[in-house]
């Protein structure tokens, strides 16, 4: 397929799904006064809809699939591994323990996005303790490293809960699945995307000659260890502000890259933005159909990604075996 044809189609299919999620919920608003109101906003109750509720809930829906999108693309690349992703490595499972802790210490929500970085990193630095950064590392090695974690945060998080108000229970039960309800603010998840983005374009060339294998990229010039690091930063950074926003959604950064692969193929210039974009279409999808399935009741856009993502996952890993 052609990269303009490409891109049209992104485009369309972006402008669609963003459509689609304005229009629909508990109250339905026809396209065409959609449509009107986002050139023409007035002081109704549909314009307020759409400009106050609707808008902003499919905007943070897009960075939050697209910093997830994002930061799977990294951590296979870093790890070589196509199975590697935030959530099935632990890293947003050490994120959202540290952000339960601030809720329970009632941490202000100024220092949460530190929280939730203080546990991804701490996470991804215990997994390559103990797995390392090795060319050929094998896939099993890491994926069971990675559910060990998860399986550890989960003991921890359990705790957590237990210890917490019974009050509080529900809404921190909510906000482990996937909660994109309480999109205060689009500015982080959108300043850091826009960074943790161009960060990425920028080493889209080394990433390419990265998967080459160590020896290979630094013959060609390439400082492997730096770009290991700002690698890992990267990755973790946007993990941890995703985690922050919307609690740990899982699968996104897995199945995003390979979707986006078998188009694109696996360069990273093209892989990288590619990704971000169905990634937060994705996403916007999802948060779609948790709020329309039960209207006007909803459901944590997690489920959505997880259904979509564990039989992917599942037929990845027999595809590996092969």
């Amino acid at each position: 397929m052609k990269q303009p044809l490409l891109i049209l189609l992104v485009i369309l299919g972006i402008a669609s799904i963003l459509l689609l999620s304005i229009s629909y919920g508990s109250v339905s608003i026809p396209f065409a006064t959609i449509i009107d109101l986002l050139f023409n906003p007035d002081e109704t109750g549909w314009s307020r809809i759409v400009w106050e509720l609707r808008l902003p809930r499919a905007l943070f829906a897009f960075f939050i699939g697209g910093l997830l999108a994002l930061a799977g693309v990294l951590m296979q690349a870093l790890l070589r591994n196509p199975l590697a992703d935030p959530y099935i490595l632990g890293t947003s499972g050490g994120a959202a323990a540290a952000m339960l802790i601030a809720f329970l210490l009632a941490i202000p929500i100024q220092l949460h996005p530190f929280m939730a970085l203080a546990g991804a990193t701490f996470s991804t630095l215990i997994l390559l303790f103990f797995t390392g950064l090795r060319q050929g590392l094998q896939q099993q090695q890491l994926l069971l490293s990675g559910i060990i974690l998860t399986t550890g945060w989960g003991a921890l998080i359990t705790f957590l809960l237990t210890a917490a108000p019974t009050a509080r229970i529900p809404g921190m039960l909510f906000w482990l699945i996937g909660d994109l309800g309480e999109s205060a603010s689009l500015l982080l998840p959108a300043a850091t995307l826009a960074v943790g983005l161009v960060a990425a374009l920028l080493l889209a060339k080394p990433l390419d000659m990265l998967l080459l294998g160590d020896l290979q990229a630094a013959s060609l010039g390439v400082s492997v260890r730096s770009l290991r690091f700002v690698l890992l930063g990267v990755a973790v950074t946007v993990t941890a502000i995703a985690v922050t926003a919307a609690g740990p959604i899982g699968f996104v950064g897995l199945v995003t890259p390979h979707l986006v692969r078998f188009v694109t193929g696996a360069s990273h210039r093209r892989l990288i933005p590619a990704s971000v974009m169905l990634g937060g279409t994705l996403m916007m999808a999802a948060d779609l159909l948790s709020r329309t399935i039960i209207a006007p009741r909803q459901m944590p856009v997690g489920v959505f990604t997880a259904m979509i993502g564990v039989p992917i996952f599942l037929f990845l890993m027999k595809r590996m075996q092969r």
